[in-house]
């Protein structure tokens, strides 16, 4: 029998949107986006910024924290 590998990523984001934590999510270009995620799937987040919701490619993301407040 095989066992799945862990998704690393899955479990950081299901465990952020669960708390309703405040991240800073830095883009490749540089730009960095402040806000709660609401959704993701294996290719985006949506992240509520404001009053606006963000569709963000995972793969225009250099990194994601958590801030602390």
């Amino acid at each position: 029998m095989s066992k799945h590998p862990i998704n690393v990523q899955d479990g950081f984001l299901f465990q952020q949107l669960k708390a309703n934590a405040v991240l800073a999510v830095e883009l490749l270009g540089g730009q960095r986006m402040e806000g709660q995620i609401k959704r993701f799937d294996r290719y985006a987040i949506v992240l509520q910024i404001e009053e606006k919701e963000v569709l963000i490619y995972k793969h225009a993301i250099a990194t994601v924290a958590e801030i602390s407040g």
